[in-house]
């Protein structure tokens, strides 16, 4: 699919504002906002409506207008709005893929506070990385960054190399170098930490099962007890 810009009109902040709002639910929201526990606006829209309208949105701009309009649903600071502009970013082929939704998401990484928002923004996030790995060399940076979140997405990003059938040499070399993140994790105490690294492993579990067994040999010491059993999940079926 191209994003060339053609005679597309772009959709403006606030009509997409709107057009969320008229879906709001006031009763969903104060349940959103309870389980989620942030400060930030609810407007009580599900993911599936949020997804519908965001198709619409990206049916309707060329990629410019996606990503200025991208950038300020998530200036909006309210939540569903920001899971639009994930949406909004989320694409496997772009082009011309010249950075500057891959500048956008990273941008968010640093102010990433929940985990609903981190995952969706993570989404869009590794269709960019999958297109140009040398973006991995900003991700590193995020694994000492101070945000448990931040350090997160490195994990969560980087998932499309647990899930590859015949990884080329390149790619194993990926995975090797997120491994040595994740070994850096282990001792980490944070449980959003460790279910990334649960996750990561039960993932590739699915493909390279020594690899795993090898990993957890030697650094699974370190884990908590529910990491563990998440990343041996599909070990002990073997």
């Amino acid at each position: 699919m191209s994003d060339h810009v053609g005679d597309k009109q772009a959709v403006s902040t606030q009509v997409a504002l709107d057009a969320l709002r008229a879906l709001a639910d006031p009763v969903r929201a104060a349940q959103m906002a309870a389980y989620h526990k942030t400060t930030r606006p609810f407007l009580g829209v599900g993911v599936p409506q949020i997804d519908a309208l965001a198709q619409g949105w990206r049916a309707e701009c060329a990629l410019p207008g996606r990503v200025t309009l991208a950038r300020g649903l998530w200036d909006s600071d309210i939540h569903e709005a920001r899971v639009a502009a994930a949406k909004l970013l989320t694409q496997a082929r772009i082009r011309p893929d010249d950075g500057a939704v891959w500048d956008l998401i990273a941008g968010w990484t640093e102010g990433f506070d929940s985990w609903a928002l981190a995952d969706h923004a993570a989404v869009a996030g590794s269709k960019r990385l999958v297109a140009d790995p040398r973006r991995l060399d900003t991700v590193e940076g995020w694994t000492r960054h101070p945000n448990m979140w931040t350090r997160r997405a490195a994990l969560v990003m980087t998932l499309p190399w647990t899930r590859q059938r015949h990884p080329k040499s390149a790619d194993l070399a990926v995975r090797e170098r997120v491994l040595g993140w994740a070994a850096g994790y282990a001792g980490d105490r944070a449980w959003f930490i460790q279910k990334a690294i649960g996750w990561w492993l039960r993932d590739l579990s699915r493909r390279d099962p020594d690899r795993v067994g090898q990993w957890l040999e030697a650094h699974g010491h370190a884990l908590r007890p529910f990491a563990r059993r998440e990343a041996t999940r599909h070990l002990a079926v073997r």
